[in-house]
């Protein structure tokens, strides 16, 4: 197991109390979260990025496409599996047969290395696994070199009736590794097998406000049971519409939104005594990935964005234009691993903690965005860290770990929640 990372500031006050309250109070969250599991049905899977700056863990992005299972500890493997099995059961307890459908990143090694070991936590569950692609003009298998010296096949997905599978293999379940960035296809529409996640979790449909206003009410709501301030543990947001960088529409809703929560933060920072400069992050509402999300510090900074700024920020995956951006408090990160800055990423199969890792950047600070090129992975077998805390140990190595567990499973529970309160708008997109 990886060491606990270093904090470039001494962590002492503010920080150790929440830490402190997190593990003093573990069975009390554990019930909490198990009584939350009994109202809502958890994503199949998912993955949180986080942000520690010591006197404030939060969730700053939930994906229910992760695409990083290659990067977790192997040691943790069979933990995967449990719960692989867990989720699969609530599915269909018969299951034999999945399809596993990825992106269409064929040139991506790291992306597919992902896919191989998703297929093989799969099969390792019970399951024959097929890879069913998308990708434009595959007419037939084709073998995809890995790294480790094995293959991976893809086969052109086919749709039978209502039923999806790839030749000869008409599966039970259908496992979605791709976000759906460019739409959805009239292939996956109105499909009879159990089809994970959802259509209406990919960005054709989610928004990032619609999940952190589902976090919001789960974070007041744990925090009243804990007796804390929602703050330690959620930022601030909020959303602008019909932006349109190009032509400067909307940007002084963006400055807006941009001086409020800076004050909002300031009067926060204040009240806790805490000296550092507030910041928030401007990013798309949709997407991922990294792409369109910028660092600010003023308002001005909005407002006088050139050219290559506004182009990085109209653009992201799959070529979406940006007309919706979330303005979203900005969360330091004071943890470092080899000198590098770093931010915890924690792996979810249906309600449990399988594993994470830590993503470092050595050419980014600890206001900014890290997913982005030069980031790398530091894995973290986070398994027993998040159910083993010792609150009679400060100094055991899985205590900070258990922390990251609990936000993660919260924003993992506000996902639940996103989802259902979008699930009638799955039909509203137009077909890619």
């Amino acid at each position: 197991m990886s060491a606990v990372p270093r904090f470039t500031t001494a962590l002492s006050g503010l920080p150790l109390g929440l830490e402190r309250q997190l593990l003093d109070k573990s069975v009390a969250i554990e019930h909490w979260l198990r009584s939350q599991w009994l109202e809502h049905t958890p994503p199949f899977y998912g993955s949180v990025d986080l942000r520690n700056s010591g006197f404030k863990l939060a969730p700053v992005d939930t994906n229910l496409y992760p695409g990083g299972f290659n990067n977790l500890n192997p040691d943790f493997h069979a933990l995967c599996v449990q719960a692989a099995q867990t989720a699969v059961e609530k599915i269909c307890p018969d299951a034999r047969d999945a399809l596993l459908i990825p992106e269409n990143h064929t040139r991506n090694q790291f992306y597919l290395q992902n896919v191989a070991t998703l297929a093989r936590i799969l099969r390792h569950a019970g399951m024959n696994v097929r890879i069913g692609s998308m990708l434009p003009g595959l007419e037939g298998p084709m073998d995809v070199d890995l790294p480790d010296g094995k293959k991976l096949t893809l086969e052109p997905l086919k749709r039978n009736g209502n039923r999806l599978g790839v030749a000869g293999f008409d599966p039970c379940v259908v496992l979605l590794n791709n976000d759906l960035s460019a739409g959805i296809p009239q292939i996956l529409r109105n499909v009879e097998q159990p089809l994970f996640p959802p259509l209406h979790a990919g960005w054709a449909v989610r928004r990032k406000s619609n999940h952190f206003a589902a976090y919001d009410d789960v974070a007041k709501d744990f925090a009243q049971m804990m007796g804390i301030d929602p703050w330690l543990i959620n930022p601030y947001f909020e959303t602008c519409g019909k932006i349109n960088f190009q032509t400067h529409q909307g940007e002084e809703c963006l400055a807006g939104y941009v001086s409020e929560i800076l004050d909002d933060i300031r009067a926060k920072y204040k009240e806790y005594g805490i000296t550092e400069e507030p910041f928030v992050i401007a990013k798309a509402d949709a997407g991922t990935y990294g792409m369109g999300i910028m660092t600010v510090k003023d308002a001005s900074e909005v407002r006088g964005l050139n050219r290559k700024q506004r182009n990085k920020m109209a653009v992201v995956k799959e070529g979406m234009e940006v007309h919706e951006v979330l303005v979203q408090e900005g969360v330091h990160t004071f943890e470092t691993v080899r000198d590098a800055v770093a931010e915890p990423v924690v792996y979810m199969i249906d309600r449990f903690v399988v594993g994470g890792f830590y993503r470092l950047n050595t050419q980014r600070g600890k206001d900014q965005n890290l997913n982005a090129p030069g980031m790398q992975f530091e894995p973290l077998a986070f398994a027993e860290p998040c159910s083993s805390p010792d609150p009679d140990d400060p100094d055991c190595v899985p205590n900070r770990f258990y922390a990251y567990g609990v936000i993660a499973r919260l924003a993992l529970l506000a996902a639940s929640i996103e989802l259902e309160r979008t699930e009638s708008a799955a039909d509203e997109p137009e077909a890619a």
